[in-house]
């Protein structure tokens, strides 16, 4: 078992892991409910971390979540009202138009 990916938030790990199921790959959340022990140990050693189970998924699984960080990179101007979109908005935010 590897770990591919820790970030303090819930969301953002349970969203990289349900991305990884949906590839196939076979993982689980570790330290979910560890914030309790923040002041007993460290604050990073309580984040919530994505592991892959099978080592040789470790690189396919990097990959993903390395695409998944680039999506969030490209903001878009809406077609419809010319707003400026940040990269992992779906939706214009302003007039609700379908992006790119």
């Amino acid at each position: 078992m590897k770990m591919v990916y820790a970030n303090e938030s819930h969301f953002l790990v349970n969203n990289v892991k349900q991305q990884l199921e949906e590839q196939g790959l076979d993982v689980f959340v570790k330290n979910e409910y560890a914030q309790g022990a923040m002041g007993e140990i460290s604050p990073f050693d309580s984040w919530p971390e994505v592991w892959v189970v099978n080592d040789n998924d470790h690189q396919h699984a990097s990959e993903i979540i390395k695409s998944l960080d680039k999506r969030k990179e490209n903001d878009w101007f809406c077609s419809n009202c010319a707003e400026k979109n940040d990269g992992s908005f779906e939706v214009c935010w302003s007039c609700q138009h379908d992006g790119p």
